[in-house]
């Protein structure tokens, strides 16, 4: 059985050549994450001409995903080295301007914007959430008074969070923009966009695509408590999600994330829209060559949930077992897939999904396959869209999608179980299209069912805008 879970992994020091980045692939990785907030462009620019050269050699689609750094907020130095903070400590948060006025116990914070929203009773998270405090009292317009939740220590240019707080910040900053216009240029096939908080967020983003001539598929970061309240209005927007654990779990009471986990999900299903799911997966693999076993149930969860990918970041970006830990992935979710298609008595239907005639054909190709024990589904459309809602039948096939654009095919690699693949363009129909690659595919034997999805044009309409209107039971 194929295994129909993505596997996403970060490029780093651990995994930078050529080598290294083909074992990736052949491990399991098909989609590549650069992240923005370290490299540079002479390293970006190495890694996606290795990654489109192991495209053409091993015939696989790979997906490069950017990563946009965002408004990361860091505290600064100001000379008062690092801090020892025990619980109930009072300590002062400032900018630099407050540092006389602030005492020995201070931390800098050069945002005057981020310092004048704090309020008394608001959470500031420090080092990744593991010092935290309580405003306590207003001294100024940038002076605000803390006390320490727990002890820990504070040295500078750590990362500081507002957990619960909506701030004033973009989430796209003039690095970001530099940084897209860049990776468009080099080719790279959809987009994350850190630190939304809203929908317009996303439409900044969007018109600086547009101002660079093409849009590429966008994937939101849901890092925020704000982005969570919006999550509706942030779905119309984007084109995918990413789970991105690590901030998000630094606003809002830890208990309450894998509930949050899973309404995301759910969400991102009923649309039929692609899902990461990131952050400390397999984080004990960063330095040793096993997982524990509460690692190995969340890989797990994760894909009951109904993920589409599942991420590595420091695992293979900096770790010492990046192929093991890809490798290790792999076999979770080849376990776990087989308990998923034991339980599962018919393929998913999401209320309000079948309202569209396109994806009710969808549905019923996906429903045919099942009762047919067809050997795969093969679909061919020009945005990927029947692709995707295939995907979120969840049938137990993989599903072949045939796409002559290249961004879609791209973008079609994110979805759960669905094969990315370039049509012969030398036929104009759709249908033929599909038949003929189901004739060629070494994955298909003589007299084995296949069910056909595709969008025939009719030659008096726009073709661009063709939908799902055939399905086909074709025997090889």
């Amino acid at each position: 059985m194929d295994r129909h879970i993505k596997i996403v992994a970060t490029i780093g020091p651990a995994t930078q050549e050529e080598d290294q980045i083909r074992k990736l692939v052949h491990s399991g990785a098909k989609i590549f994450r650069l992240n923005f907030s370290h490299g540079d462009k002479e390293f970006f620019s190495e890694r996606v001409k290795i990654i489109r050269k192991l495209e053409e050699e091993t015939g696989y689609t790979l997906t490069i995903l950017q990563d946009l750094s965002g408004p990361k907020v860091r505290t600064s130095d100001v000379g008062k080295g690092t801090l020892d903070i025990n619980k109930g400590d009072e300590v002062m948060l400032g900018t630099s301007a407050m540092a006389d006025k602030g005492g020995d116990a201070f931390i800098c914070l050069d945002m005057p914007e981020l310092i004048e929203v704090i309020k008394e009773g608001d959470s500031v998270a420090l080092s990744d959430g593991m010092l935290r405090f309580t405003a306590i009292k207003r001294e100024n317009e940038h002076l605000v008074r803390l006390r320490a939740i727990n002890s820990g220590i504070a040295p500078p240019r750590k990362g500081i969070a507002f957990p619960g707080k909506v701030t004033p910040l973009d989430a796209m900053t003039e690095k970001d923009k530099e940084d897209l216009a860049f990776g468009m240029g080099l080719g790279v096939d959809c987009v994350a966009l850190s630190y939304v908080q809203t929908a317009d967020d996303l439409k900044v983003l969007k018109a600086e695509m547009d101002k660079l001539g093409r849009r590429l598929p966008i994937i939101t970061k849901l890092e925020t408590t704000a982005a969570i309240d919006n999550l509706d209005s942030i779905l119309d927007e984007t084109d995918g999600v990413m789970v991105a654990r690590g901030d998000l779990g630094l606003e809002m009471n830890l208990a309450e994330l894998p509930a949050t986990q899973k309404r995301i999900i759910r969400a991102c299903n009923k649309r039929g829209m692609p899902v990461i799911v990131a952050t400390q997966m397999l984080l004990s693999m960063v330095k040793t060559p096993m997982a524990t076993r509460a690692e190995t149930t969340d890989v797990a969860n994760a894909i009951l949930d109904g993920a589409d990918c599942i991420m590595l970041s420091e695992e293979t970006a900096i770790g010492s077992y990046p192929y093991e830990a890809v490798d290790f992935m792999r076999t979770i979710a080849y376990e776990i897939e087989q308990f998923y298609f034991e339980q599962q008595d018919e393929v998913a239907l999401h209320p309000g999904d079948l309202e569209h005639p396109a994806t009710y054909l969808a549905y019923a190709a996906a429903m045919l396959a099942g009762k047919t024990d067809a050997k795969g589904l093969v679909c061919h459309s020009t945005s990927g869209a029947t692709a995707r809602i295939l995907s979120s039948c969840r049938p137990k096939q993989s599903v072949y999608a045939l796409t002559s654009d290249s961004i879609a095919r791209h973008f079609c690699n994110l979805s759960w179980g669905v094969i990315p693949g370039a049509p012969d363009t030398s036929l104009s129909n759709h249908q033929e299209r599909a038949e003929e690659f189901v004739k060629n595919h070494p994955a298909f034997e003589q007299g084995d069912t296949i069910i056909i999805a595709a969008g025939q044009p009719d030659p008096n309409k726009d073709a661009t805008k063709t939908q799902t209107n055939v399905v086909k039971l074709f025997v090889k």
